[in-house]
This record gives C-alpha cells, structure tokens and sequence, in this order.
C-alpha cells in the first residue's frame, strides 16, 4: 500500500504546490505507516525530480512520452489508475487547481474511488476516510465520509504548510498503457511579467468602490509592492474594467492565498464562494455593514480610494526599514 501523488509541472519545474502536496501526502503515509510515491508526468530533469524526496516522497515515478505532451483528460487518467494499481495505492491526492478538478471526477469514476474535493486539512479518520472541508461557499463546514476503499482527495493551495523529509527517492520510469488520444492543441497563450492569480500567495483585489479603471493604479502599485497578482470582482470584469482573467469567485478564479486584500467589494456569496479559503483577508469598503466584513480577518471603513494611498505608503516604508 501507498500514497500516490501528482505532482504536476510547469515547463519541466515543480511549484510550491508541488511541494506543498507532497508534504500533505507525507503526513497522511505517516499516519498510515506506509510511502509516498509521486508520479510525473513529462520531461523533468532529474535533479528536481530528487528534489520531491526533500519533501517527503520515497519513490518518483516519471513518465515521458510526447502524446501527453497536451492535458488529455483520459490518458492522464489511465497513468495515474495504473500508476495507484502497480504502487497498491489507495489514496490519491491531487492539486485543487484546473487541471486536478479536470482529472478527479474521472479518475474516480475510472478507480470506483470515493472524492472529496477541495480539502483543506488532515483526514481525521481513515476507516472509514473523513476530511473536513468547506462548503456553502465557506459558511459551513462538513466532514466527508467515503465509503469505498479507495479515497481520492484534492487539496487546496496554501492550505497545507511545507515540511521537508529530506528523503533519497527512488527515480523509476514508467511506460503505462495510452488509450487513443484525440485531443489537439491549436494554440497557446501564456501570461508573462506578471504573477499568476493560480500561484500568487497574495491578492489585492478591486471592486465596484473603486469607481472606474482609471483609479486602477494603486490597485497595481501595491501589488508591485507586495509581489502580489492582481484580481477583481465579477462587476469590474462585467463592466470590461478589468479582464475576465482576474475574476475570482464562484463563477470565476477559486484561490487560496495566504492574504487576500478585498478593496471596494461588497462580499456578495458568489465572491466569498472564490476566496473564502483564503488564509487572511483584509477589506476596505465604505459600508460597515458590507458582508465581505464577515469574512474578512481585518477591515477598514472607508473610501477605499482614500485609504489606499495611505495603504502604499504604509507599505513602502515598511518595506524600506527591513
């Protein structure tokens, strides 16, 4: 028996959410005296696939082959089935991103594997296996029971500290069985210069109070200040204010970051649904009966067009006396 983890890749380099699952991974192996075996897929230079020993994995399994060189839903899906079915692993764990919300349904159906998604904690039992996880958009919480015997679980970025093992992993190739892929990839557009709101640990986020696009400056300013990506609520983006690329909530971007700055939104449910898992939320809005206050760790009542300069300032020297 084992713990299977995707460790997914970005241009052959892991993230911190590599990391950070692998380090989940790790901890739920302890408590089932057993191994991590990460598995991943593309061509990663072996030096960085050691590198997920430092955090707990015991084996790599790596698979390269150029038709998964595209996200393909069902050849992704047979690697990672036959990858738990060689390694014996009855717990998988995957991103809560795109690509693992893409492949959880399906590898569950595929292994007859109960899922929970959007975890953001240990499981407190494993016979059966219960997480607690959010739900009505963060409102509430529920413990999740699944009654099969194998669990898949997706994790939530930031949600989980790293914690280094500094084990020696064994690297294994694995050549597994393709179903015939028909997926083509046209075209493909990457954001550069800019954080991305999928890996950003912080957020500074605008809405409605901030009026108009043109009072968008300071919204990039302290982003550039605090090394943050920059977001918006569904109005701005509906209004063409902002792109529909920095919407997060319900209906757009779900995050998690360690701070999330909430400047001039309200906090209607569809918003709180995208950000409720952040870890620390700030929130200036004129309405102190605003629901985002309800969520938000620490609020400011006010214009936030008059507190945020103070807010820049506040940082820069900050910044400048460390």
């Amino acid at each position: 028996m084992s713990v299977l983890v995707y460790t997914e890749n970005w241009d052959g380099k892991f993230k911190k959410l590599s990391f950070e699952l692998v380090s989940y991974a790790a901890k739920i192996a302890e408590e089932l005296n057993t191994k991590v075996v990460a598995v991943s897929i593309g061509n990663v230079e072996k030096a960085a696939l050691a590198e997920l020993g430092k955090y707990g994995a015991s084996k790599v399994i790596v698979v390269c082959n150029g038709e998964l060189n595209n996200l393909d839903n069902k050849a992704y899906n047979a690697v990672l089935a036959q990858a738990a079915e060689k390694e014996g692993a009855n717990v998988i764990i995957l991103a809560h991103n795109n690509k693992g919300k893409a492949l959880a349904p399906g590898l569950s159906v595929k292994m007859k594997a109960g899922l929970i998604s959007g975890v953001t904690g240990l499981p407190s039992s494993y016979s059966p296996m219960v997480v607690k996880k959010k739900s009505f958009t963060g409102a509430a919480f529920a413990n999740v029971k699944v009654l099969s015997e194998k669990s898949i679980l997706t994790l939530f970025q930031n949600s989980y500290a790293v914690v280094e093992k500094n084990i020696e992993p064994s690297i294994e190739e694995f050549a597994p069985a393709l179903p015939a892929i028909n997926t083509q990839v046209t075209n493909v557009d990457k954001v550069t210069g800019k954080i991305l709101l999928s890996d950003a640990e912080i957020v500074v986020s605008g809405g409605r109070g901030m009026k108009g696009p043109e009072n968008w400056s300071g919204i990039e300013e302290l982003a550039q200040i605090l090394g943050a990506a920059t977001a918006c609520s569904r109005p701005v983006s509906d209004e063409g204010w902002r792109g529909h690329s920095e919407h997060v909530g319900q209906t757009g971007k779900i995050i998690a970051p360690n701070l999330y700055f909430a400047l001039g939104i309200s906090g209607a449910i569809q918003h709180l649904g995208g950000v409720s898992s952040s870890k620390c939320i700030v929130a200036v809005n004129t309405d102190k009966d605003a629901p985002i206050f309800e969520a938000a760790d620490y609020g400011i009542i006010g214009d936030v067009r008059k507190v945020l300069p103070d807010m820049i300032t506040a940082f820069k020297e900050f910044k400048a006396s460390n």
